[in-house]
């Protein structure tokens, strides 16, 4: 990696000058100066993660390779590099930290430089100012964003981003309120915290001074005053303001969280199958007539895994279970297919708490598995058996089975449709193969139990 990453810093600075030369097109029809400051931008970066030593981050890896990419999109003649550089912005972005925020800002700067009116480098700009904390920048640029944006299922996340932002501010605004009014609120601590706190500071200075300021208040007339308990309020609302967005309806329309004994209750008697989301099953079972069709309709509960892509989005779903995946898996599409029932596997906790809020839709299921079902197949006191392979992880369809062996309770348990490219892997297949009833060629079925 470190001679892969010595090359590309001396491609990227071949194309785009020397450090300290101001950028220029090349004659031609070259780069667009904007493209050519943004490799400069990128080429700091990379200096900088050569001077840091071996790379081990797969976020910083595929950083790179994004920047790879804009940096041969740059020098194609002819090749629309905007495109690229807004994915090696998110890419930096995605890499976290200060130096990742300043250079995914740094990108979007010359983004809109180049197409004012590009809603995803606005949106860009926007993630990149929030990340650093600079947040009335961030509402700015959110703003631009959402008045270019045209799908407004799009904008709801951006919109629920800006109210957060806001309502933090807001907080900060009522807690300097209530230090500069009022009798006795004076005090020569607490103007001096009051006057270092502002919604327009970046974040994190804010919440420092804001809890100086508390500290500061508390000390001079105690705990039990009316004032500094509002004040205290003020505080630890800005304080889960900052950690995350609301929620717009946090009992999701409803929906019964359910554990291990309300899903042992839910599957109690009845037939189960888990149908592969494949062209020809899920033509098949839209077909008027069609004897798959039939045969999915007998069963008490139809079970779908993951990203729905085939089956019409009537097709009905009475358990939906997902696997989360990758560095950042709240950042995924919302769970809007409708089901009875839906259970989300993942690790760690924190990215499964957030997944959750990120991306079920309320109403969209009755019930939803709690933290006790997030990994069955890695849980001993669950499974009672070792964690499986992690160079390997399960299929979700694997994941699901097993909980519906360990649990026992359904019925009949089939899978259909699982045959050629929806074909389980091998180990996964011996499992299945040692508990298989019978098979069922003509309807591609194969029972459990």
């Amino acid at each position: 990696m470190g001679q892969t990453l010595t090359g590309l810093l001396t491609s990227v600075r071949a194309i785009a000058g020397r450090p300290g030369t101001p950028p220029r097109a090349r004659p031609g029809g070259g780069p667009d100066p904007e493209l050519l400051a943004a490799l400069r931008h990128c080429g700091d970066h990379l200096a900088a993660l050569a001077a840091s030593g071996p790379l081990t981050d797969a976020r910083r890896t595929r950083l790179i390779a994004s920047i790879g990419a804009l940096t041969t999109a740059c020098s194609t003649p002819g090749a629309d590099a905007f495109d690229a550089l807004l994915r090696t912005g998110q890419q930096a972005l995605d890499s976290g930290g200060d130096a990742g925020a300043r250079l995914a800002l740094a990108l979007a700067d010359e983004a809109t430089v180049l197409r004012a009116r590009s809603k995803g480098a606005w949106r860009l700009r926007g993630n990149a100012l929030d990340a650093l904390g600079r947040s009335e920048e961030a509402i700015t640029a959110y703003e631009r964003h959402l008045a270019l944006q045209q799908n407004a299922a799009a904008s709801r996340d951006v919109e629920r981003r800006i109210a957060t932002l806001r309502a933090a501010g807001d907080r900060i605004d009522e807690a300097l309120a209530l230090v500069g009014g009022g009798e006795g609120a004076t005090g020569a601590g607490v103007d001096a915290g009051a006057v270092r706190l502002s919604r327009h500071l970046p974040a994190a200075d804010a919440l420092a001074a804001f809890t100086e300021l508390v500290r500061l208040r508390t000390a001079e007339r105690g705990a039990a005053d009316p004032a500094v308990r509002r004040l205290a309020a003020l505080y630890a609302e800005h304080r889960r303001l900052a950690d995350r967005d609301p929620m717009a309806d946090p009992l999701l329309g409803g929906a019964e969280p359910i554990g291990v004994p309300g899903l042992r209750r839910f599957l109690a008697g009845r037939t189960v199958c888990l149908v592969a989301d494949t062209p020809h099953t899920a033509e098949q079972e839209q077909r008027p007539g069609s004897s798959l069709a039939a045969l999915i309709g007998g069963y008490n509960l139809v079970v779908r895994c993951d990203a729905v892509r085939h089956a019409a989005p009537t097709a009905r779903t009475d358990l939906h279970a997902v696997t989360l995946r990758g560095d950042s898996p709240w950042k995924g599409a919302r769970w809007d297919r409708r089901a009875t029932a839906r259970l989300v596997f993942g690790d760690p906790l924190p990215h499964w708490r957030l997944a959750l809020r990120s991306r079920l839709v309320p109403g969209a299921q009755d019930r939803i598995g709690d933290a006790t079902l997030r990994r069955p197949l890695h849980d001993p006191a669950l499974l009672a058996e070792a964690a499986a392979d992690a160079d390997q992880p399960a299929s979700t369809a694997f994941t699901v089975l097993r909980l519906l062996d360990f649990l026992g309770t359904p019925a009949r348990v089939d899978l259909i449709g699982f045959e050629g490219p929806a074909a389980l892997p091998p180990r996964e297949r011996e499992w299945i193969g040692a508990r298989t009833g019978r098979t069922d060629d003509t309807a591609v079925r194969i029972t459990l139990r």
